[in-house]
């Protein structure tokens, strides 16, 4: 799989759809072991969420970690300082697949980022060790990838025409794993945990309404790829819309997304 590149501008055309699920992990989340927390948010992009751990922990000092220089630079001027509670909020380059915890943290959360990471439940056990008793690891991620979105993307890269250029560039079938895979993992390493799904029906509008939210996603990495090549690029994207078009049909009333995310709470024992 490519390493996408990318744009938060595009990212951010639909934040308020995008931020409710963090949101309501975030509901899930317990008591944390201290009153004036240390709080990582592993792939916080544009940081338009981290924010959220502010509001929920005012006085924490939350640092957002991020694999792509554009998120990052957004994320800084955005929201970057001190926090109204008496907290802070910084943001720093890291990479979620070798990332290891300097410090103990009261929580490690992470939104929407674990899917492009290959081998990541491999990684909980090293982020579970470095919870404070008591402490949580909570993360959502899409768990739609057998969805119209994404099938018809990779059938479409997998055509004789796009194959030399975009084969083994899209996120596979197992990028995800399954519930129960998640739940055991983590009860396993001596957490009491929370897992579930939930399908969001979102109301997109706009025109290939669609479209324009899978560029800031799911798309990037062949966008990426073909980025050398306007030409190419605008073909492929021109082929999928039309399939897009066809999988996700207009009402009156805007264009219907069902989106199906995973979440996981887990609390270390105290």
């Amino acid at each position: 799989m490519s390493t996408p590149t990318w744009d938060p501008t595009q990212y951010l055309r639909h934040a308020g759809h995008r931020a409710r699920p963090f949101a309501d992990l975030l509901a899930r989340i317990p008591a944390l072991p201290t009153q004036s927390p240390r709080i990582a948010d592993l792939g916080c992009g544009p940081g338009n969420v981290t924010v959220f751990l502010a509001d929920r922990w005012p006085s924490a000092h939350i640092t957002g970690y991020d694999n792509s220089p554009e998120m990052l630079d957004k994320a800084h001027v955005d929201h970057a300082g001190p926090t109204p509670g008496g907290g802070r909020l910084d943001f720093a380059p890291a990479d979620v697949r070798t990332w290891a915890p300097a410090q103990p943290y009261d929580l490690i959360v992470s939104n929407a980022t674990l899917h492009w990471v290959p081998g990541h439940a491999d990684r909980f056990a090293d982020w579970i060790a470095a919870l404070k008793p008591g402490g949580t690891f909570a993360f959502q991620v899409p768990d739609n990838i057998d969805a119209p979105l994404h099938a018809l993307m990779r059938e479409l890269a997998a055509t004789p025409r796009w194959k030399p250029r975009l084969a083994d560039v899209l996120r596979h079938e197992d990028s995800v794993h399954t519930p129960g895979t998640y739940l055991d993992r983590l009860a396993r390493l001596g957490c009491a945990t929370d897992v579930w799904q939930t399908t969001y029906f979102h109301v997109l509008q706009g025109e290939d309404p669609v479209l324009d939210w899978v560029k800031g996603t799911g798309l990037r990495p062949a966008l990426t790829v073909l980025g050398d090549d306007p030409e190419a690029r605008d073909a492929f994207v021109t082929e999928y819309r039309d399939l897009l078009r066809e999988a996700y049909p207009t009402a009156p009333y805007g264009t219907v997304l069902p989106f199906r995310r995973l979440f996981a709470v887990a609390v270390k024992e105290a």
